[in-house]
């Protein structure tokens, strides 16, 4: 560093005429891709040009100040900006590895759209590439910084005095890491096992919700009222859960009724397939009506029908609920359940004489 300040105006030289070089070249190069992509009907080559960029333009411009240094500068002066602009060019190289996971991820999300009705192959690909996503970019990161650390002389002599004594040190940090060590296998478990998936609809800790977002130590649910329900990710390993789109995301909805002991069960049965075939909500799979119960007083029917997805049962169940109920009072109102009561007769009055006084 020292001999780069010593001769600093041939260091100005031989860094900034590359510098300015190197980003006019990138900036002309980067609009001739965009003649060439902006009719392309293709995704990738859009992709690349938008998260690539940045990256690209640095890569550039380090490589082309390199070459220069190489040339005109003295060998001390350019041996310690070699080194300056190999950090840089680590530096910018992993950069450029996160943007093309970026990239990836454009491709596959276009690809594999959640919004469509059947998405269960899609949800499983985004789990996956969501967890994948993460550990990629952590790894490229302790790598890069590895390879940093490795430039610096010092720190190589002592990286071999570290590994000598690296099993106890490795014992040391299970001990002391295994509860995120676990953590980090559970998130493995997640990303292929799939238990659970992107847009998932669960019961969890008795909330009905989705799953919004997977990451290697929590997953985010949104509940059904727009809350977020933060669970640690060794939860859906370690407990029980309900999750209603693990193979299909079709699902039964039931509706309860209870009705005197006089309701005529084929009416109500015509009257609820009318309501179905009439619905845009039922997917015309299920339709049943039974009567599933009976008390002293009442009679308790079960509509069984099916939907297409969660949120569609919810709705179908409160509409056939409210026209079932509105069906009855018009129809046969004396089949509301009531309450029965015998009376005995009324005792007939007993005459009284009255005595004659004198």
């Amino acid at each position: 560093m020292w001999v780069l300040i010593q001769n600093w105006r041939i260091t100005i030289w031989a860094v900034g005429l590359p510098l300015l070089i190197g980003f006019i070249g990138h900036f002309l190069a980067y609009k001739l891709l965009r003649k060439f992509t902006k009719d392309s009907k293709t995704l990738l080559d859009d992709a690349v040009i938008r998260h690539c960029y940045r990256p690209f333009q640095w890569i550039i411009v380090f490589l082309a100040i390199r070459i220069a240094s190489a040339a005109t500068l003295p060998e001390a002066t350019a041996q310690s900006l070699n080194h300056i602009l190999g950090l840089m060019l680590i530096a910018a190289i992993s950069w450029l590895l996160i943007k093309s996971v970026c990239v990836l991820e454009d491709v596959i999300i276009r690809r594999f759209e959640v919004d469509a009705k059947d998405n269960l192959r899609a949800r499983k690909i985004h789990t996956q590439f969501r967890v994948l996503k993460r550990i990629t970019n952590i790894l490229i990161f302790i790598i890069a910084l590895a390879l940093m650390l490795m430039t610096f002389p010092k720190i190589r002599q002592l990286g071999t005095t570290i590994l000598a004594s690296a099993g106890i040190i490795g014992i040391v940090i299970g001990f002391a890491a295994q509860k995120t060590i676990g953590t980090f296998i559970a998130g493995l478990q997640i990303a292929f096992t799939q238990p659970i998936r992107v847009d998932d609809v669960v019961i969890v800790e008795n909330e009905w919700g989705r799953i919004e977002e997977i990451t290697l130590t929590y997953v985010v649910v949104r509940i059904w009222d727009l809350r977020r329900l933060i669970v640690p990710i060794t939860y859906f390993i370690d407990k029980p859960f309900q999750n209603w789109t693990r193979v299909t995301a079709d699902i039964l909805g039931t509706v309860f009724l209870y009705v005197d002991y006089t309701v005529p069960f084929d009416a109500i049965r015509k009257e609820l397939q009318r309501l179905l075939e009439a619905s845009e909500l039922w997917d015309k799979k299920v339709c049943v009506l039974q009567v599933t119960n009976t008390t002293d007083r009442t009679v308790e029917l079960r509509a069984l029908m099916s939907a297409s997805d969660a949120s569609s049962a919810w709705s179908l169940r409160c509409e056939v609920r409210e026209k079932l109920i509105d069906f009855i009072q018009k129809k046969y109102p004396n089949t509301l359940p009531r309450l029965r009561a015998e009376m005995d007769p009324p005792k007939p009055a007993r005459k009284t004489v009255k005595k004659k006084t004198r």
